[in-house]
């Protein structure tokens, strides 16, 4: 079972329609005008999903105050992500409402290629391989604009994807770039590609540390 051509970054989104545990979606209605971040995981009721999926619930408030739309995804059934849902919300103090897919057929995660064809033991009962932990940032045109792939055995820095998304919606906004470890309030940088002259007028009073290395606040 293989993908589509492998995904990359500027590419549509691939729409899809799927079952899940808020109800049936259409992917591109769903995140219509809004961020999505589709994410997998790797199986139901295992202990390093249990906890990214709890996360995800906390910061509930952090999406919605950056338009984003969390959506996750395994190849279980919806009747299993309903049991497990309760389990997330005992253990990890949560209460998980963004949708979960049920895609048992695997046919969103081959279209997404998120499926784990490298480890021999990520596989089902059945010896078919379950995703890895793929998160797709999807902007409101869908069109991808990160991908990060870990292994079944990482789980992720939800807060680093977040930092990611508020990298993202600024440089949307303003001609800039974030430098190593940003976040919000931090100096940013001016892209070599703006002009000095334009650098004077957009960004008065920046630093300029190389000519190709410029240094800014924003207002």
């Amino acid at each position: 079972m293989t993908g589509s051509h492998a995904l990359r970054l500027g590419d549509i989104a691939p729409n899809f329609e799927a079952a899940t545990t808020q109800g049936d979606v259409d992917f591109h209605v769903f995140k219509k005008d809004s961020w999505a971040i589709l994410f997998s995981h790797p199986e139901d009721f295992t202990p390093v999903c249990t906890t990214e999926l709890g996360a995800v619930a906390r910061l509930s408030s952090e999406w919605a105050a950056r338009g984003v739309k969390p959506i996750g995804l395994s190849c279980n059934t919806l009747e299993s992500h309903a049991e497990w849902i309760a389990d997330i919300n005992e253990t990890q103090s949560a209460d998980v409402r963004f949708p979960i897919i049920a895609d048992a057929d695997r046919r969103v995660a081959t279209l997404y290629n998120m499926l784990d064809f490298q480890d021999a033991t990520n596989v089902d009962k059945k010896g078919m391989p379950l995703t890895v932990r793929s998160v797709f940032i999807i902007d409101p045109k869908h069109v991808i604009r990160t991908i990060i792939t870990y292994p079944a055995s990482t789980g992720r820095n939800f807060n680093e994807i977040l930092r990611v998304v508020d990298s993202l919606q600024l440089s949307d906004k303003r001609k800039i770039a974030t430098p190593v470890n940003w976040v919000p309030g931090d100096d940013v940088i001016i892209p070599p590609s703006v002009k000095q002259e334009d650098a004077d007028r957009l960004f008065p009073g920046h630093k300029v540390i190389k000519p190709y290395l410029r240094t800014t606040k924003l207002d």
